[in-house]
């Protein structure tokens, strides 16, 4: 008789007002869903640009497992400090260029001891032009299923289109492909005829009364007069968004998934 297990993933987590949707909504929606593994992308929890090492550690306080990132993981300098420590719950995406400080993957377990592979890819339409997230995914997938069958990823990517092509070039042999980025949960979860678990984006976590995730008022001042601006964190319509997927442990393929949007009270 196969075993599933659930991994639940909380799309990107904007600034101190995602780092509070965590803390109070995140024990709720475990219960509810009762995962066996938390995964989340963190790149934005730092005033909306990047991770500090503490927000690291707080984050993985507060019940997340694994953390992925994408295009600002860059953002504070620190962070290459964090890649050289002893972290072994965060990736950046595997198709930066070979050197590059960091993990594109890790393998983590869940109480009970099932492997999962967490996978990190960054899209380059209308992104910066690192190297081929698709070429990166199929040699991260070999070595992976050298471990464990079941294989999380995190596309990290601009375009639905780039995140579709993506999925439907690893159905099959990723257990669930979702998108990040875009900060809006669309409504295609799917699970493609190979097996594989599909959502184009996942969402945020956090501030719903905004632009993305930024104070509306600044983002409406640089769309109306083209002069640049510094960006902030919004506060208000606070949300949690994401996705549950459900994935045989035996052959790695998913068998559900469950789009997550629990607004705080």
């Amino acid at each position: 008789m196969s075993e599933e297990i659930k991994i639940l993933f909380v799309g990107d987590i904007i600034g101190k007002p995602g780092r509070t949707v965590v803390k109070e909504l995140l024990p709720k929606v475990v219960s509810r869903h009762m995962p066996d593994m938390v995964i989340a992308n963190g790149e934005n929890s730092a005033g909306g640009f990047g991770i500090t090492a503490a927000i690291y550690d707080e984050l993985l306080r507060g019940g997340i497992d694994v953390i992925t990132t994408g295009n600002h993981v860059w953002d504070r300098k620190e962070i290459v400090d964090l890649f050289r420590s002893k972290a072994d719950s965060i990736v950046r995406p595997a198709n930066y260029p070979a050197g590059v400080p960091g993990p594109g993957w890790v393998i983590k377990e869940t109480p009970s001891g099932v492997k999962v592979g967490v996978l990190n890819l960054q899209g380059r339409v209308f992104m910066q032009s690192i190297d081929c997230p698709f070429v990166a995914a199929r040699a991260a997938i070999a070595a992976i299923k050298e471990i464990t069958p079941i294989i999380f990823i995190d596309m990290h990517a601009e375009t639905t289109s780039e995140k579709m092509a993506l999925g439907w070039y690893l159905d099959s042999t990723a257990s669930a492909v979702i998108g990040t980025h875009t900060h809006v949960q669309t409504s295609d979860e799917r699970i493609l005829p190979g097996g594989t678990a599909f959502l184009t984006d996942a969402g945020m976590t956090g501030p719903i009364d905004s632009v993305i995730g930024m104070q509306r008022e600044l983002v409406l001042e640089r769309f109306l007069t083209g002069m640049p601006n510094r960006f902030e964190v919004a506060s208000k319509g606070l949300e949690l968004q994401g996705a549950v997927v459900t994935i045989d442990t035996a052959t790695g393929k998913a068998t559900a998934i469950e789009r997550v949007k629990e607004p705080m009270k």
